[in-house]
């Protein structure tokens, strides 16, 4: 049987999105090639075709999920007001925190990129970067554009961490109020 001119691409794009999933549900380093393959309907000795290594796939996966997770942090540089609450208001929520298959990479991956070499911790950084100069512009101060920053990954990570509905509510209920305190009116959420 003959494939079509764009199966290898196809593939490579449905690995890419399964192995997205994968690694921010349950963490990128424990999964293996047999498990990523697996998730589309292939065996773990078609990956190499793919990806050069399973390194390049986690680049693969940080430099596709980076943008998102800025955007998700902080809308984009055209974004209204409100429309930068609503993604403050969608970041720190409970869809958010019990959902991190289909969130932000920081909180999920953040370990592994730490750990990750130069290439992805520059990609990761400029990400960052450009967000801190988002919310820079908007309140007017560096220092709490990265605290903000700071604020939200660290409460999805805290309210990812507990058991109860309950507290993961009071975690992400707290964050919302601290930054309605901290933040100027412009920027509310």
């Amino acid at each position: 049987m003959r494939y079509a001119n764009t199966h290898k691409e196809d593939t490579r794009n449905k690995l890419l999105a399964s192995s997205r999933a994968i690694a921010k549900r349950g963490g990128f380093t424990s999964t293996g090639v047999d498990a990523l393959m697996g998730s589309i309907g292939l065996s773990g000795g078609a990956f190499y075709s793919h990806f050069p290594s399973k390194q390049a796939l986690f680049e693969a996966i940080i430099e596709a999920e980076i943008a998102k997770s800025t955007d998700m942090l902080a809308g984009n540089e055209d974004s209204p007001d409100n429309h930068v609450a609503k993604c403050l208001r969608d970041y720190l929520s409970s869809f958010h925190a019990m959902n991190p298959e289909v969130g932000c990479v920081l909180p999920t991956l953040g370990p592994e990129i730490a750990q990750a070499g130069p290439e992805v911790r520059s990609v990761v950084e400029a990400a960052l970067k450009r967000t801190q100069k988002r919310w820079s512009a908007r309140t007017g101060d560096a220092d709490a554009a990265w605290a903000l920053i700071a604020q939200c990954v660290g409460a999805l990570v805290l309210a990812r961490a507990v058991e109860s509905d309950r507290t993961r509510k009071e975690i992400l209920a707290a964050s919302r109020r601290f930054l309605e305190k901290a933040l100027p009116a412009s920027a509310k959420i």
